[in-house]
């Protein structure tokens, strides 16, 4: 399975997919980044004058490349181009520590705990372009082809 099979896969679209690219991705984990473009809806507002990522959509974005991304991975032999995974997040615990700006390139890095009948959950790490962690956790949720 490639990566543009993987994201056209995905049960979102403009404006709340947050995946641009997967940069890897195998059995054991997933590798994956987003630019937050700078017009976004949810900036207007949050905060006055000072726009930052709310931590939702950054826990969305990880949970879209580090959870769903890598669950359609590997589920990759019952899927195929026409099938539309379902997917529901289950749990996710998230530590931030960074803000997240307009037009911020994140890189999310996640690696598997546990995939067994359909249920994923991942140790998921967000980082900013200069390599500094913004937030981490855990998030799990159920895949079915």
């Amino acid at each position: 399975m490639t990566e543009q099979q993987i994201i056209a896969l995905l049960p979102y679209q403009e404006p709340f997919l947050f995946v641009d690219g997967l940069s890897a991705f195998s059995a054991e984990g997933i590798t994956g980044h987003y630019t937050f473009q700078k017009n976004a809806y949810f900036y207007k507002g949050h905060f006055k004058n000072n726009p930052i990522t709310p931590g939702v959509i950054l826990t969305e974005c990880m949970a879209q490349i580090g959870l769903v991304c890598l669950g359609i991975y590997m589920l990759k032999d019952e899927l195929s181009d026409h099938t539309n995974p379902q997917i529901a997040l289950t749990s996710s615990q998230v530590d931030f520590f960074l803000p997240v700006y307009p037009g911020e390139k994140v890189t999310v890095v996640s690696e598997k705990e546990l995939f067994r009948f359909n249920k994923l959950k991942c140790k998921v790490k967000l980082f900013n372009e200069n390599g500094d962690l913004v937030c981490r956790g855990r998030i799990s949720g159920m895949i079915k082809a």
